[in-house]
């Protein structure tokens, strides 16, 4: 497989797929006409697509988890009212057009003819539903963050609806964007909401997991808990259908396991594939590597509400004592870069003149010292079932041995994971959050702002009120200029308070077979499968 060739094929279909969400007018991609893929003649041959994935999905509910499995997932499921193209520029999706009446308020005419996958109507009174489900507290949405500067959706008719701000907020649209504002049926919320009243233990979200209905061109058909997900094509999408018949994400844990599987042809994508296998999976007669960057960051995050992580000073040192060109290069094989902060490059409101914690073992232990800790400490790291955290794990435990702090290895199942670390029961842990609106604010006010400890994104329970300050400030301001400057204002405050050792920002690593085309990744890492095709 040639990677540039597949590279420029996969972006460009990444464009035609989120024009193709807008209906009618756009151009019919090549083979469109045979959905669910013809080969040659008359003769149909079906197009099941078969993922290897390392994680499962927690749940298929997009307002109720913030998961990249389950959002990658999901983001095939439902549609949004708008999208974010290649080049990060709004376009249409659900809401055909929109216009901004005055600083904090929006229109919005909706596509007309939409249904959900039960049947149910699209309308301007479901995406009220929505968006008041997805603030309501007894959902607990950790989507919520995304859309608190609404203080009213009005549907004005069927088709067209009226979004009222609390206060104007420039990147409104890109979290409009955001799977986490996916239209759920209206039909799924009620039963929803009715599941939890009969039973007050089922937490919000479990009836639409297991019931997904959203508008999108799959829709569930069935799920092995533990196992496998398959999605099958909505043939009453309303727009242009989709090519394959059907897709299926199967949990393969092991790194090799996943490698041998698209070698046998037994998958045909893998999601990721390891560093340290990306030249075996390169020079695979029959697949190979699609590379794309990210808007990610991995980090390595503090308790900062825990002892001996509420000392700054502690923070800091650790900071300090990693190295991160060798995780980046003995790991990762060199695919990412040193991240700063939180923000990567290609995120609006990056700085390039803040400066970082720079690497100094003797500055580490002295500001241990200060903090009280001169013969350091022992504490724990957590990772996930993810081979290359692992090792970061094992780095990170052999780099703090050498400031005398003692590190302890845990690893929990994905699920657990996340729970366990929404609920602070961690000293450290490592994980990435990728920021998928290209914003600085969706880099840091869930990261970071006191309000969204916990599930929401907030994981190292960081709370600064003069932070805090500062983010709300940023995403209120409607002048770029001030607005930059909060954000460098924010980062370097970020770079001093050092609740997480901002690792790198990395590459989405996949690896697809030959026979794959038109696949892509957003820079969000959602799969685009719409107009995937398999020869």
């Amino acid at each position: 497989m040639k990677k540039k060739s597949f590279l420029l094929l996969a972006f460009m279909l990444m464009f035609a797929l989120v024009l193709s969400a807008c209906g009618g007018g756009k151009k019919e991609e090549t083979g469109g006409k045979n959905s669910g893929g013809q080969n040659g003649g008359d003769e149909k041959k079906a197009q099941d697509l078969i993922i290897a994935s390392l994680s499962e999905a927690v749940s298929l509910d997009p307002h109720g988890s913030n998961d990249v499995p389950s959002s990658n997932v999901a983001y095939n499921i439902y549609e949004t009212l708008v999208y974010q193209n290649e080049k990060m520029e709004i376009v249409p999706g659900l809401a055909k057009e929109w216009k901004m009446i005055d600083d904090t308020t929006y229109e919005f005419k909706l596509q007309e003819g939409v249904k959900f996958h039960d049947g149910s109507d699209f309308t301007a009174d479901v995406v009220k539903a929505n968006f008041e489900r997805i603030l309501d507290p007894k959902v607990a949405s950790p989507r919520a963050f995304l859309f608190e500067m609404i203080e009213s959706v009005n549907p004005v008719d069927p088709t067209t609806v009226q979004f009222k701000l609390k206060y104007p907020f420039a990147p409104f649209l890109a979290h409009l964007a955001h799977s986490g504002g996916s239209m759920i049926s209206a039909e799924a919320i009620k039963k929803d909401y009715e599941e939890i009243e009969k039973d007050s233990k089922k937490k919000a979200g479990a009836y639409i997991s297991l019931n997904p209905s959203g508008t999108g061109w799959f829709k569930l058909g069935k799920w092995n808990s533990g196992e496998s997900i398959k999605l099958v094509r909505n043939d009453d999408y309303w727009g242009e259908k989709a090519k394959l018949d059907s897709v299926t994400w199967k949990v393969v844990k092991e790194a090799l396991t996943r490698v041998a599987e698209l070698e046998t042809g037994n998958s045909h994508i893998i999601d990721p594939v390891s560093p340290s296998d990306l030249k075996r999976v390169e020079d695979l007669a029959n697949a190979g590597v699609n590379k794309q960057t990210s808007l990610s960051l991995s980090y390595v995050g503090f308790n900062a509400q825990k002892a001996p992580f509420d000392n700054v000073k502690v923070r800091q040192a650790i900071s300090m004592a990693i190295d991160k060109n060798e995780i980046i290069n003995g790991i990762y094989e060199g695919t990412g870069v040193p991240a700063v902060g939180p923000l990567a490059p290609d995120v609006y409101g990056f700085d390039a003149s803040v400066k970082p914690i720079e690497y100094d073992v003797e500055g580490a232990k002295k500001l241990l010292a200060e903090a009280g800790f001169p013969d350091g400490f022992e504490t724990t790291i957590w990772t996930n079932d993810n081979p290359d955290r692992r090792k970061i794990a094992e780095y990170v435990q052999s780099a703090l041995k050498e400031i005398g702090v003692e590190v302890k290895i845990e690893e929990l199942e994905w699920g657990s994971y996340l729970e366990q670390t929404a609920a602070g029961n961690h000293d450290m842990f490592i994980l990435g959050w990728s920021t998928a609106t290209a914003d600085a604010d969706y880099a840091m006010f869930p990261l970071f702002h006191s309000d969204n400890v916990g599930d929401p994104g907030n994981r190292t329970f960081l709370k600064d009120a003069e932070l805090d300050s500062i983010l709300e400030k940023a995403r209120q301001e409607t002048d770029n200029t001030t607005r930059l400057a909060l954000y460098k204002e924010a980062q370097e405050k970020l770079v001093e308070l050092a609740p997480m050792l901002y690792l790198m920002h990395t590459e989405h690593l996949n690896g697809v077979s030959d026979n794959v085309k038109g696949f892509g990744v957003t820079a969000a890492g959602m799969f685009l499968l719409k107009d995937v095709t398999i020869e």
